[in-house]
C-alpha cells in the first residue's frame, strides 16, 4: 500500500470521526471549582443518596493525609467510605481487577477517585468493569462500553491530565508493557471538584511536568484537523494560562491563584482534546511510557518541539495563532517567523523547567518497534496535520536519543 493511499485513507478515516463528533454530545461533568470545592462534591455526593464510596487513589496520597478532609466530609455527609490505594504509575490490569475487586467485595454504589492521571483512569476503567461484564481488552479501542458505568467521582490532585473531563483512560497491559486506550463518553465523570489547594503541595518538577502535559494536550487539540470553533477557544485559552500561570508555581508552589489557574487550564485542555483529539506527540509518549515507564508529561515534553517542526509547514498558520496567545507576538513577524518562536519557547521551557531535551532511556533497539506502535496508535485514532511513514518517526526517535 503507497503512502499516499494511506494518507488518504487516514484522512477520510478522520473526517469521520469528525462527522460522527459533531453529531455526537459530548458530555461534561458538573464542575466544583475553587478552594475548599473538594468538600463540596463531598457533600453533593451525599446528596446524590450514595451510601457506599470507593475512593480510588495512590498510597503515597494516602500516606501524607491528603484524603483525611475528604473521607472525614463524606463520613459527615452520610457516605461510608472504602479506601482502594494500589494505583501506580501507568495503572496495569492487575490494579484495576484488584479495584473492582474490593468494590463488590465493599458493595460500593459509586467511585470517587482521589489524585493524578493514573487514580483517575483507574477508577474510570473499575467503574466501567463495575457494569460491563467483560475484560478490559475488550472495552480498549473506541465505543466499546454497551452499559453504563458505575457514578463516578473525581478530584484531580494535579493541573495537567484533564482526565476529570475527557472520553479516554489508559490503562498498562502488564504481559506485553503496551498501552490500552478506553475511549467512550459513558467514562466521563458526574462530577469534579477543581481544588487548587490540593496542589499546594506538589513539587517543581512534578508541578512542570504536568504543566507540559496540558500544554500539549491543548496543542495537539489546535492544530488538529478535526478542531471545531468550541474546542479551539477551549485550546487558546489554555495555552495562555499555561504560559503565564506555569512559571509562576513552577517558582511558587503555593501561589493559590496560579494553581487554580493551572487546575482551569488542565480542564480547558481536556476539553479541548476530547473533541478535536490528539496526535503525534502522545503516540510516542504512551510507548516512552509504555517501553520505559518514562512520566508521561516528561515525555509529552521531550517529544513535543520534535513533532511541531516535524508538523510546521502544515500547521505554521495555528502555531501562530499559538505564538500569538502565548504572547511571543512583538511586531509584524510572519507566520512562519511566529511558529518558529513559538517552538523556540517550548524549548527554552524545557530549560527552565529542567526538563531533559533528549531520554536517556531510549535504546537504539528499540526504535523501530517504538515507531511502529506510534504511527499505528496515531494512524488510526488522531487527525494530525500531516502524516509520517516509518522511516521519518524513526529518524526523530534516533534525535531523541542522549
Amino acid at each position: 500500500m503507497s503512502s499516499s493511499f494511506k494518507a488518504k485513507r487516514n484522512r477520510v478515516l478522520m473526517r469521520g470521526f469528525k462527522i460522527v463528533g459533531q453529531i455526537m454530545t459530548w458530555p461534561k461533568p458538573t464542575l466544583f471549582t475553587g478552594v475548599g470545592s473538594s468538600l463540596e462534591l463531598c457533600s453533593a455526593i451525599g446528596q446524590m443518596g450514595t451510601r457506599r464510596v470507593l475512593i480510588v487513589t495512590d498510597a503515597g496520597l494516602v500516606k501524607i493525609g491528603l484524603l483525611d478532609d475528604i473521607q472525614k466530609k463524606l463520613t459527615e455527609s452520610g457516605v461510608e467510605v472504602v479506601v482502594y490505594d494500589g494505583v501506580e504509575p501507568d495503572p496495569t490490569y492487575n490494579q484495576i481487577e484488584a479495584g473492582l475487586a474490593m468494590l463488590l467485595k465493599n458493595d460500593c454504589e459509586a467511585i470517587l477517585a482521589v489524585g493524578g492521571g493514573s487514580p483517575i483512569d483507574a477508577a474510570k476503567v473499575i467503574a466501567a468493569r463495575a457494569t460491563n461484564d467483560k475484560p478490559i481488552e475488550k472495552l480498549a479501542g473506541l465505543f466499546k462500553i454497551r452499559q453504563e458505568c458505575l457514578p463516578l467521582y473525581v478530584i484531580p490532585t494535579t493541573a495537567g491530565t484533564g482526565s476529570e473531563v475527557t472520553v479516554a483512560a489508559i490503562v498498562s497491559d502488564p504481559v506485553t508493557n503496551t498501552k490500552t486506550p478506553v475511549m467512550d463518553p459513558k467514562i466521563v465523570p458526574l462530577m469534579a471538584a477543581l481544588d487548587a489547594s490540593l496542589m499546594t503541595g506538589l513539587p517543581p518538577a512534578i508541578t512542570a511536568a504536568t504543566g507540559m502535559d496540558a500544554l500539549t494536550h491543548a496543542i495537539e487539540a489546535y492544530i488538529s484537523i478535526n478542531a471545531s470553533e468550541e474546542t479551539d477557544r477551549y485550546a487558546l485559552a489554555a495555552t495562555k494560562m499555561v504560559m503565564k500561570n506555569l512559571p509562576v508555581v513552577y517558582a511558587n508552589g503555593q501561589d493559590i491563584e496560579a494553581r487554580q489557574s493551572m487546575a482551569l487550564a488542565s480542564c480547558f485542555a481536556g476539553l479541548a482534546f476530547t473533541e478535536a483529539s490528539l496526535g503525534y506527540v502522545h503516540a510516542i509518549a504512551h510507548n516512552f511510557g509504555a517501553f520505559y515507564h518514562t512520566p508521561h508529561g516528561v515525555a509529552n515534553a521531550i517529544v513535543l518541539p520534535h513533532i511541531l517542526e516535524f508538523s510546521k509547514d502544515s500547521a505554521a498558520d495555528r502555531l501562530a495563532d499559538l505564538a500569538v496567545a502565548s504572547g511571543l507576538q512583538t511586531g509584524g513577524e510572519s507566520e512562519e517567523e511566529l511558529a518558529d518562536k513559538f517552538i523556540d519557547h517550548i524549548r527554552s521551557m524545557l530549560k527552565a523547567f529542567d526538563i531533559p531535551e533528549k531520554l536517556d532511556a531510549l535504546k537504539e533497539e528499540d526504535i523501530p518497534a517504538i515507531a511502529k506502535a506510534a504511527l499505528k496508535e496515531a494512524h488510526y485514532n488522531y487527525p494530525v496535520p500531516e502524516y509520517m511513514e516509518q522511516a521519518q518517526c524513526e529518524e526523530i526517535l534516533h534525535g531523541l536519543r542522549a
